[in-house]
């Protein structure tokens, strides 16, 4: 490698964490991490820092938390003082490119303008396919068949500029969101070293998102884990990966509220009404669906464990004929 370059890095779950693992190892320096601010987490709901945060620390590179970095007068002082100190800090260190993955926070012009080689983003999906939060969920819940990471040369837009480099992998028909991220993180932090490799030696090509394919992968709601039994068990069943390991795929029964972790697709005729629990055995709770059969695998309990089928079914009473609740169960109470 020749010079290492100066490189500001904005992110903060464990995906972006794995790409700045990727860029100290290659040798590039770090000055300044901007990261999300600390947030409460665990049961106990003490202040938790990112896994970006963790990481910068280990490595004792400053550290940045702002809550915004757009200031439209509607800051009061002591807000707009943190903000010009962030301005400054990203001024003074002279970057030669920022990059950003999963930060969390809108980069205003003044920013993607500061370093000399702008900013690139690491996004994991194939643009312009699932631009936007959630990208790796979606794709699964989509019943996508690959996926990828772009590295990006940030716009004003929402994961709308140009693309500079781009690699592929296949969805595996197990893969949960928790699986896929991890192959994902690996692919981004490699990619963007290599794409900062390239922009050292003036190699990188931007090339400009397709207007047909855009699709936007909207932020997961923890509302959307309600299980509907009236849909698909395909359906079901990719929603059950894709909500693994957030916010997980939830199911009424009485008053029990039951966490599906694990599920297979049976494309099984029947004649139950959707929720009805066919089948209860060491080899999983086989629930009728509109169409075909789920059958769960893990499950959990409100304040128990992740349990397989045969655990699970030894400190709960479930047995055939039970009925999970369907959305429109609810709507109608």
């Amino acid at each position: 490698m020749s010079q290492p370059l100066r490189v500001i890095f904005a992110g903060t779950p464990e995906f972006a964490a794995e790409a700045l693992a990727q860029i100290l190892a290659a040798g590039h320096t770090v000055p300044l991490v901007l990261t999300q601010p600390d947030r409460p987490a665990g049961r106990g709901m003490k202040l938790q820092a990112s896994a970006v945060k963790q990481l910068a620390v280990q490595h004792n590179i400053p550290v940045a938390q702002p809550l915004s970095l757009r200031l439209d007068g509607k800051y009061p002082d002591d807000a707009a003082a943190a903000h010009a100190a962030i301005a400054e800090a990203i001024s003074t260190h002279q970057a030669d490119v920022m990059v950003v993955a999963a930060y969390g926070l809108i980069l205003p012009q003044w920013a993607l303008d500061a370093p000399r080689l702008g900013c690139l983003n690491i996004h994991a999906s194939l643009l312009p396919r699932w631009r936007g939060a959630a990208p790796i969920h979606r794709a699964i819940e989509a019943g996508d068949t690959q996926s990828g990471v772009v590295i990006m040369q940030m716009d004003a837009g929402l994961d709308t500029g140009d693309m500079l480099l781009t690699d592929v992998l296949d969805i595996a028909a197990d893969d949960t969101t928790a699986s896929l991220h991890d192959r994902l993180a690996d692919m981004g932090g490699a990619l963007v070293v290599r794409a900062l490799a390239d922009a050292q030696a003036g190699k990188l090509q931007p090339v400009k998102q397709p207007e047909a394919g855009i699709t936007y992968a909207h932020k997961i709601e923890k509302a959307e884990a309600a299980v509907d039994w009236l849909q698909s068990a395909e359906a079901i069943g990719r929603r059950v990966r894709a909500f693994n390991p957030f916010p997980a795929a939830s199911a009424q029964l009485g008053a029990e509220v039951i966490k599906l972790w694990r599920a297979t697709v049976e494309h099984t005729e029947h004649k139950q009404a959707a929720g009805t629990v066919i089948s209860v055995d060491v080899h999983g709770v086989r629930v009728a669906c509109g169409q075909g059969v789920l059958c769960v695998t893990e499950l959990q309990r409100a304040g128990g464990k992740r349990l397989n089928a045969a655990d699970f079914l030894r400190g709960f009473a479930l047995t055939a004929g039970q009925c999970f609740e369907t959305l429109s169960d609810k709507k109608n109470t």
